[in-house]
């Protein structure tokens, strides 16, 4: 079995489900990723590559918020 033919029966979870927790993660993962590569602009002094790593960042956070809300939705019902 592939990682493209998996449905559940090796994870024990649904391939639609185990892609939205998957997506929150990474989610998460890169805004801490950006946290550090906006902090390495600052300390280059280049504040235009600093505002596009936080836009970046806000984006990120949204999108795990997002994630985390349909998570939530779906687990209490």
């Amino acid at each position: 079995m592939t990682a493209g033919t998996e449905t559940g029966g090796v994870t024990g979870t649904m391939d639609k489900d185990y892609n939205l927790i998957w997506f929150v993660e990474s989610c998460l993962s890169n805004s801490l990723r950006l946290e550090t590569y906006a902090q390495d602009a600052e300390r280059a002094g280049d504040q235009e590559l600093v505002e596009f790593f936080r836009k970046a960042q806000t984006e990120s956070r949204k999108g795990a918020e997002l994630g985390k809300q349909l998570l939530l939705t779906r687990m209490s019902g």
